[in-house]
């Protein structure tokens, strides 16, 4: 169905021109599911786009040609083009917050596919994106298709997007992190419907995405990329169970679960290299434990080994070894003075209530209210992890949002959040301001809490000349220097805007900037959602060691049951905007005791890998 060759993809960008994509070359057949997977930065999503034909302003195709059936789609004029994307191709961008037009209603924007793709118009294109909205989770369809994309959950946003791209029923689809923002259960609805879909109309898809046990439960072929490049190939059975590339060994062994509980992820060791210049040897080679110097003088070729096509000198030697990687060291901690933690419960949420006012007709008068979180209570400990979860729209980031009183003015709220002993709700002025200086927060969608109109290094010196004044200006860069090199982010990407990275590697400065003031307690909404499972690593290692070494607490708002197992010590499951049950994380997941706990471990995507036979 699908067919590319030696496509090659240029930025002209300040650094000077990135090669985004050297040479890639793969073909999806009909009814196929081809994962493309790999690291923030290596050209997955660039990918899509030059699919899509929707390069940014300063890219180019530079060379290359891509074949849906007969079409050459980079010979098609604009207007063709339009029929295609959208029509033929459909496309789940990664970040719903911005693909969505925020001044229409999500029911408008669907009808705009369906009416420019389909022959259905009016009442019955509004009935189609109802049902599409019915089939991808929304509740209350009739109602919500009226909604704007600002009253929405980041994973009802999601789920819209996802309705969008399918409500035109594209031969082809592109699916761009299609479940990064869902909880488990409506990720398992999702998947199932792509799966029916390509059942019933033969449909192709591309599936980019972080998430390796979805990989191995969706795709029939798998190819990781690196720096521009393909470096493995593969039926996706073999990819799992013997994968031959360096790199994608060390990406399995990075993946958290509850037999790593209590030790350091395999992190990849420094990011992935710039694209600006050229390579004399293997793009790997300077994060790879098995390198030799002719790994960085000789740039390896794609070639067949078995079934699967590896680029990698070593291969044939490698295949004997271990399939582990050995984990990389963990950046050391920010030294404080009071490095010391104190002990004892550091957060104490009582009777803790969120209500939002519904308004209606011409003047916008509050007819009801909306209760979004009913009685919640809960502790949390300093130096210890307390785990919310629960399906998008239960009240999780509600009740973050609220504690870390960031609702005053929008929503009703009462009940104690009490924070080493000041209750939060009575604070105000300085009293607040220095409040938060020991309460941080990492927001889900990074793109829409940085500011874009800062470069990164302003965005992390900002709170810390907020909050922290008597440190210096020397101080605070030194600081910032120091936190960027342990969330991975390369000294260069300080001088960059924040539309410049992609969506996993602005989630990282997200995190640097909570981290930038020392807090004690961070409410992480959703931090790892948009990271690859080697970043998520590295962060999951420096979570953990800012916790052993300074007595950090996080309330960690979260649907990835890997990464709770992995670093909380007791979880909270959130139903309806209440708590269903709460204890140690052991007895949680491992004994549930609640029908909806039980369904929600049910729904998670476990990574199958079988020994090769």
């Amino acid at each position: 169905m699908l067919t590319i060759d030696n496509l090659k993809v240029a930025l002209d960008a300040d650094a000077g021109i990135v090669r985004a994509i050297d040479g890639l070359a793969l073909s999806i057949r009909r009814g196929e599911t081809f994962a493309l997977v790999g690291e923030s930065g290596c050209g997955k999503s660039m990918t899509a786009l030059a699919l899509m034909r929707l390069l940014p302003e300063n890219g180019q195709v530079a060379d290359g040609h891509i074949r849906l059936d007969d079409t050459d789609v980079l010979g098609l004029p604009e207007s063709g083009m339009r029929a295609v994307r959208g029509g033929r191709i459909g496309m789940i961008f990664q970040e719903p917050a911005t693909s969505l037009n925020p001044v229409m209603k999500v029911g408008q924007q669907i009808i705009e596919a369906i009416e420019a793709h389909t022959p259905l118009r009016g009442e019955a294109a509004r009935a189609k994106a109802i049902d599409w909205l019915r089939k991808v989770g929304i509740p209350e369809p009739e109602r919500r298709v009226d909604d704007y994309p600002f009253r929405m959950s980041g994973g009802q946003k999601q789920r819209v997007m996802i309705a969008q791209a399918l409500a035109a029923e594209p031969d082809f689809l592109i699916a761009d992190e299609p479940t990064t923002a869902l909880d488990v259960t409506i990720q398992k609805q999702i998947l199932d419907l792509l799966k029916d879909l390509q059942r019933e109309q033969g449909m192709g898809l591309l599936l980019i995405t972080h998430d390796l046990a979805v990989v191995s439960g969706m795709a029939h072929r798998v190819a990781l990329m690196y720096a521009g490049q393909i470096i493995e190939v593969a039926e996706a059975a073999e990819f799992f169970s013997a994968p031959r590339h360096p790199y994608a060994r060390a990406l399995l062994g990075a993946l958290p679960d509850a037999q790593h509980r209590g030790q350091p992820l395999a992190a990849i060791a420094g990011t992935v290299p710039p694209l600006t210049g050229a390579f004399a040897g293997c793009r790997f080679a300077a994060r790879c434990t098995h390198a030799q110097p002719r790994c960085e003088q000789t740039a390896p070729g794609l070639q067949q080994h078995g079934a699967a096509w590896v680029r990698c000198l070593r291969v044939d030697e490698l295949a004997t070894t271990s399939a582990s990687t050995a984990s990389a060291p963990v950046a050391a901690a920010i030294a404080v003075p009071d490095a010391t933690a104190a002990s004892g419960t550091l957060l104490e949420v009582q009777d803790l209530n969120v209500r939002f006012p519904i308004r209606g007709g011409w003047l916008q008068r509050v007819t009801g209210n909306f209760q979004a979180v009913q009685g919640v209570s809960f502790t949390v400990d300093a130096g210890r992890t307390l785990a919310l979860v629960g399906e998008s729209g239960c009240g999780k980031t509600t009740t973050g949002k609220a504690i870390v009183q960031l609702l005053r003015r929008v929503a009703q709220i009462d009940g104690r959040a009490l924070l080493r002993g000041r209750n939060l709700f009575e604070l105000d002025g300085d009293q607040l301001r220095q409040a938060r200086r020991d309460i941080q927060i990492i927001f889900q969608d990074p793109f829409a809490s940085l500011n874009p109109r800062l470069r990164v290094a302003q965005i992390l010196e900002e709170g810390v000349q907020a909050l922290l004044p008597e440190v210096t200006a020397d101080e605070r860069r030194e600081r910032i220097l120091r936190i960027a090199e342990q969330v991975g982010l390369r000294r260069d990407a300080l001088e960059r805007f924040p539309h410049e990275f992609s969506g996993g590697q602005r989630q990282r400065i997200a995190i640097a900037r909570a981290l930038a003031v020392q807090p004690r307690l961070i409410v992480c909404d959703e931090p790892t959602s948009a990271l690859d499972v080697s970043v998520q690593a590295q962060i999951l290692n420096l979570l953990r060691e800012l916790q052993r070494e300074l007595g950090v607490s996080y309330l960690f708002i979260t649907h990835n049951i890997g990464v709770v197992e992995y670093i909380a010590d007791e979880v909270a499951v959130m139903q309806a905007g209440r708590i269903v049950e709460h204890g140690a994380c052991e007895q949680v997941l491992g004994a549930p005791q609640h029908e909806y706990t039980r369904t929600l471990l049910a729904a998670v995507p476990r990574l199958a890998m079988t020994p090769a036979k």
